[in-house]
């Protein structure tokens, strides 16, 4: 039997991709399910793994060649089947570039990964990192954004204790720790030579009027899609301000037990946003050509922030998961992210998408929608604010929450109602533990 090893399309913007590295050669046996080679597309460095057995009887298109989505890349049959005619249908590859820019880190960009065609031979499979992982400082467990931050900071990591998966420090634990007061008399050495946070510091003039800088993999495909959400989509914004005095107060006593996973802000406004889905599920829609396909699960992408752009991984069914598994679930998900090891079905199938800037002190703003998803959710700060109650004046905590809808799918009352619900949901946060 012939199998065809295609070039697959992993999304929507994707339109060519490249052979990075064959990891079979002519001649080598092939079993369904072998990983073959990888591919570099607009977002990822991709493996692909063979359909069909046999024996790699053809490459047709070498490392470094680039070809167009679909076209074939490679033949595996058995030792006595004839390729002739398939190889011979076989388009030449695109030359690829004479000289090529060392590559940006591969991390995916902001649009879902789609489905790989039926007609293809291969499937993704991981999503690899080709950036040499930090070198590791002592035996300690850090996450790559946690070792920047603390450089930054002047943080000692072995002074911190991370919250993370299995011990591993995370940005968090970092930010935590420089916030800290600096120690009292009294506390250990090793503590007391911890450097304290450096001051802002205006960097000096240089002579250089500007710089360009080359676009990186992902933030090229994010400049190609990003006018393809904002222009054609018809966005419109509701805001809402809701009552976490409850959420807060619910929050630290749960982070307060022994043994439990930590949970946070987002972790409870995905929760809240899951349940509220199921009741406005004309929220939870994507416009398909013709028709507007209405999703009776909440499959919620989470926007985690990049120095080379925006991600949005992907956490499955909220509504049927406990709020302890979302908090862990959500922080492997984003530790992974800017790891860059996150798997590819991980980035496709949102239904909805929340993106929290509260931890960078943003009061309020609105976010773009996420093709194909029907609307987005913006996250801003937990503040403390004077609330005017029955004629009495006191401290409560609030937070701003805008949502931004795709006119064609739903319209303002309806986006309205699922914020009135969410509301009500984190004002009576004992919900989201049903």
């Amino acid at each position: 039997m012939i199998t065809k090893v295609i070039m697959p399309k992993l999304s929507e913007a994707m339109e060519t991709g490249k052979v990075i590295k064959w990891l079979k050669k002519e001649g080598d046996a092939i079993k369904g399910g072998d990983v073959i080679a990888e591919i570099e597309t607009d977002k990822a460095n991709v493996e692909i793994e063979a359909f069909g057995g046999g024996v790699l009887r053809k490459i047709v298109v070498r490392e470094g060649g680039q070809v167009p989505v679909g076209e074939l890349i490679g033949v595996i049959a058995d030792p006595a089947d004839d390729i002739a005619a398939v190889d011979a249908a076989a388009p030449p590859p695109a030359p690829a570039p004479a000289a090529a820019a060392a590559p940006a880190a591969p991390l995916p960009a902001m649009e879902s990964y789609r489905s790989v065609p039926e007609t293809s031979s291969v499937v993704p499979m991981t999503v690899a990192s080709p950036s040499a992982a930090p070198a590791a400082v002592g035996r300690v467990k850090a996450s790559p954004l946690a070792r920047k931050v603390a450089a930054q900071s002047g943080l000692d990591l072995r002074l911190i204790q991370g919250s993370g998966p299995g011990g591993r420090i995370v940005r968090r634990d970092v930010e935590t720790a420089a916030a800290a007061p600096s120690p009292a008399a009294g506390v250990s050495p090793a503590a007391a030579a911890a450097p304290a946070r450096p001051q802002f510091v205006i960097p000096p003039r240089t002579g250089a009027e500007f710089e360009d800088t080359p676009l990186s993999s992902m933030r090229a495909i994010i400049a190609k899609i990003m006018p393809l959400s904002k222009g054609p989509v018809p966005h419109f914004y509701v805001t809402s301000e809701v009552s976490m005095d409850r959420a807060w107060t619910l929050r630290a006593e749960l982070n307060a037990l022994e043994g439990q996973p930590k949970i946070s802000v987002t972790d409870m406004v995905v929760k809240a946003c899951s349940l509220a889905l199921l009741k406005n599920p004309g929220v939870n829609a994507q416009l398909q050509g013709q028709s507007i396909r209405v999703f009776r699960r909440a499959h919620i992408g989470l926007a985690v922030a990049l120095d080379e752009g925006l991600i949005t991984p992907v956490l499955r069914d909220c509504d049927a998961k406990p709020l302890a598994q979302i908090a862990v679930e959500a922080r492997d998900l984003a530790e992974r992210a800017r790891g860059g090891k996150l798997r590819a079905h991980e980035m496709s199938g949102a239904t909805f998408s929340v993106s929290n800037l509260g931890m960078y002190d943003v009061e309020e703003f609105s976010a773009i929608i996420n093709p194909p998803e029907g609307a987005i959710l913006a996250v801003g700060s937990v503040l403390e604010k004077p609330v005017a109650e029955a004629g009495q004046l006191r401290v409560g905590r609030r937070m701003k929450m805008t949502i931004s809808c795709d006119h064609r799918v739903m319209d303002g009352a309806m986006g309205a109602r699922f914020l009135q619900d969410l509301k009500r949901l984190l004002d009576e946060p004992l919900r989201l533990l049903v």
